[in-house]
């Protein structure tokens, strides 16, 4: 008997699985193939804006990405460096081979049992889960289970008006499981995401185009004491798309999956396909690509900003019409897979399910997009599995002190209508949120919670006890508090102040979109419901507590 199993070895899986068993459940990690863990589906990237910060998050509490991460990272560079340290954005390109490696000796130093088959359907008695009944027949007992499934559950991948059940390029698709989970009604629709055709290196013509070099200064994502950068550092490279890019994507469009009608469900509103820009940004003369090497002993490149489901003729014809890929070779075609969530709303905080006790969910088949968000439901949902075993209180994240706060209080209230990407945006208190000061914020809560190791319980330790000494000022870190704190504290009060003015009533003629602060997706969400007060837009579905401190300072100045 297990404590917990965990279905599916992606990034959800993996910290769900690892989470676990540092909270010394007995675990149990299922999936496919022994190459599963690990695998970077899409972009060979980590992090960025508002996914660094989740990643220095899932860190504290000794997380497996932000090494594994460290230990492949062959190009590094913060985002937003021109604006402040808020909102800085720790990303780096990894090397496939380096990143799954890295990760499956990460998982080897703990006591995880690794089973390789599929899992056909979840065992139930008393309206509770028992155990995973696998393809052979056989069953796997177990007090809890993590779902962390990914784009497999009932998946298929398109590539112009062709279609074929598959999680991944040629990789099976969770056919029986999904069929169980609608049967219990808990896969409410479908949701689609992309990837780019991946590029021979060798036929780019890199001379002609700009460079995007790696960070000179060193810095690595974990704090972990033995987190170092290994490999040497490559660049990338930027180009664009051309009018005669768009005039072939738009002369192709008829044979799109996407336009079609043979892929339902909605994909991500902030990584569209090339063929979304061209059609929703008809006037713009060119979209920015960048080209990013996906390991060193290989020469497939990715082609970050050209995601497509196009047919193959058409990739092709496409990206060499693009600047410096006029040679270029197209070694793997880009596809859009589709596949089925479950309705986040139906979860605790815990990510437990509310109906199924001893269900947990992670990552994509809870309707977000990106490693990151999934490592870091990973993490609440392997703590919690191991926990809800225990008979421990649930380890919750509050949104005013941390990234995954944000993000599961945005699920589990007010779901998804299209796939979850992590934004600094979406946080009330993002001037607190730093991805620098993750150690600081959630030190304590990771102490308490049990599951990190005695040398990361060390170096909480000492990084808090710093914080005490007059010297702390000095570092990047304290000097950073100081300069937001008068901030901070002002958005504390706006937020009072919202919380007192929600009875207010907005104008009739209140044009959401041109209100400073408030995001396209927040406005074009409160045109639609056009809610008479704060109190009704606040239970807008997918309206953010930081939309709604937006809103309310934006009609009040106009009132002035």
């Amino acid at each position: 008997m297990y404590d917990v199993v965990v279905i599916g070895a992606g990034h959800a899986g993996c910290e769900a699985a690892a989470a676990a068993a540092r909270a010394s459940a007995k675990v149990a990690l299922l999936s496919f193939r022994p190459t599963d863990a690990g695998q970077m589906s899409c972009n060979p990237s980590i992090g960025g804006v508002g996914k660094g910060h989740l990643v220095r998050e899932v860190d504290v509490f000794d997380g497996l990405m932000a090494r594994a991460a460290d230990a492949a990272a062959l190009h590094r560079r913060i985002l937003n460096r021109s604006k402040g340290p808020a909102v800085w954005g720790p990303r780096v390109q990894a090397d496939r081979f380096h990143y799954r490696a890295a990760i499956e000796a990460l998982l080897a130093e703990l006591p995880i049992e690794r089973l390789y088959a599929e899992a056909f359907a979840l065992r139930l008695r008393g309206g509770q889960v028992f155990g995973v009944e696998l393809a052979d027949g056989s069953l796997l007992p177990s007090r809890s289970i993590v779902l962390a499934t990914g784009t497999f559950l009932g998946a298929r991948i398109h590539i112009g008006l062709e279609s074929k059940p598959a999680g991944r390029s040629g990789e099976q698709a969770s056919i029986k499981l999904a069929a169980q989970i609608r049967e219990l009604g808990l896969a409410p629709t479908r949701l689609k995401t992309g990837t780019p055709p991946r590029l021979d290196g060798r036929t780019i013509d890199w001379a002609t185009l700009q460079e995007q070099p790696s960070d000179v200064e060193p810095w690595t994502f974990s704090a972990h004491p033995d987190s170092v950068l290994r490999l040497p550092q490559l660049r990338c490279a930027i180009t664009r798309t051309s009018t005669e890019t768009h005039d072939i994507i738009r002369d192709a469009e008829a044979m799109s999956p996407l336009y079609s009608g043979a892929i339902a469900g909605r994909g991500p509103r902030y990584c569209p396909s090339i063929e979304d820009k061209v059609r929703r940004f008809g006037d713009r003369d060119g979209h920015q690509i960048f080209l990013e090497p996906e390991g060193l002993a290989d020469h497939l490149v990715y082609p970050n900003g050209i995601s497509t489901s196009m047919p193959v003729d058409v990739q092709q014809a496409f990206v060499r019409s693009i600047p410096g890929l006029h040679r270029a070779e197209i070694a793997r075609p880009g596809y859009a897979v589709e596949y089925e969530f479950l309705d986040p709303r139906r979860l605790g905080t815990d990510l437990q399910h509310r109906e199924l006790p001893g269900l947990f969910l992670a990552g994509q088949i809870n309707g977000t997009t990106g490693y990151e968000e999934a490592a870091a439901q990973g993490l609440v949902a392997g703590l919690n599995a191991a926990r809800y075993v225990q008979g421990k209180e649930p380890q919750t994240f509050d949104r005013r002190s941390s990234y995954i706060g944000v993000m599961v209080d945005d699920l589990t209230l007010q779901g998804v209508s299209e796939p979850y990407r992590m934004m600094t945006a979406r946080a009330e208190y993002r001037l607190l949120l730093r991805a620098d000061n993750a150690v600081s914020r959630l030190g304590a809560a990771a102490l308490a919670s049990d599951a990190v190791s005695s040398r990361r319980r060390k170096a909480i330790q000492d990084h808090l006890e710093r914080r005490e000494n007059p010297a702390f000022a000095d570092t990047e870190e304290g000097q950073a508090d100081a300069l937001y704190a008068p901030y901070v504290e002002r958005q504390r009060r706006e937020w009072d102040a919202v919380d007192r003015a929600r009875s207010a009533r907005l104008p009739n003629d209140l044009d959401f979109r041109a209100l400073p602060g408030l995001s396209a997706e927040m406005a074009e969400r409160l045109e639609a419901a056009r809610p008479e007060t704060l109190d009704q837009a606040s239970r807008v579905p997918g309206v953010t507590p930081a939309a709604l401190t937006a809103l309310h300072v934006g009609f009040a100045r106009a009132a002035a």
